[in-house]
């Protein structure tokens, strides 16, 4: 099944459509930001909400592959738009970090790097986050082969790091956490197993195509 089933010709828009939608949240962000709605401590909430909006599009990309293994919910032509509006994000992040944060001073930043590790794992998230996106095309795709599926398994890397750094920048896991920690642990178990998983899957698919042959005979 594929979801939405529209023409090929309409896809292109459609997707642009949802790149408009995956962005609003950071607009809309930025609109409380600049008219006072976003609290005592607007750039931490404003920083903690891209975050967390690119945490989202993580976890939304990784969960392409097992809905479309386990419920048939084809959304890959989708997983590209994911994966860039995660990067958007990331990147969102680490600009406000170092301009509206820290104010672009190196001391600063070092200083709070020292103080927060946690701010490390945040930033190899992005490094990694970097080539995926530059190689989100289908041009990098032929020119890379097979190699571009073993890059772009560094998303589960990424993934971990995002959720650790969100986890321990809140310094208690509550709920909100837990819950991203649980989602993430899942979508990466996923991977441990699926191989087993699709060759069970085969097999229950031959053995009834078997019988429904030899019943037929």
């Amino acid at each position: 099944m594929a979801i939405p089933t529209l023409p090929a010709r309409y896809k292109p828009a459609l997707i642009w459509a949802l790149y408009a939608i995956g962005l609003m949240p950071g607009l809309y962000a930025f609109y409380l930001g600049i008219f006072g709605g976003l609290g005592a401590d607007p750039v931490r909430t404003f920083e903690h909400l891209l975050g967390l909006w690119a945490l989202r599009f993580l976890c939304l990309g990784l969960a392409v592959t097992p809905a479309r293994d386990l419920l048939g919910i084809n959304l890959i032509s989708y997983r590209r738009m994911l994966g860039l509006l995660a990067f958007y994000y990331v990147l969102a992040h680490f600009a406000v970090y170092l301009t509206l944060d820290r104010g672009m001073i190196l001391s600063s930043i070092l200083g709070d790097i020292l103080k927060r590790p946690y701010i490390m794992l945040g930033m190899a998230g992005l490094v990694m986050l970097i080539p995926l996106a530059a190689t989100s095309n289908r041009w990098s795709i032929r020119q890379l082969g097979p190699r571009w599926n073993k890059l772009h398994k560094l998303v589960y890397a990424i993934a971990a790091a995002a959720v650790l750094h969100y986890a321990l920048s809140l310094k208690a896991v509550t709920a909100e956490p837990a819950f991203y920690i649980a989602v993430v642990t899942l979508l990466l178990g996923y991977r441990l197993v699926r191989s087993r998983l699709m060759a069970r899957k085969r097999r229950r698919r031959n053995g009834t195509a078997g019988t429904t042959t030899r019943s037929r005979a």
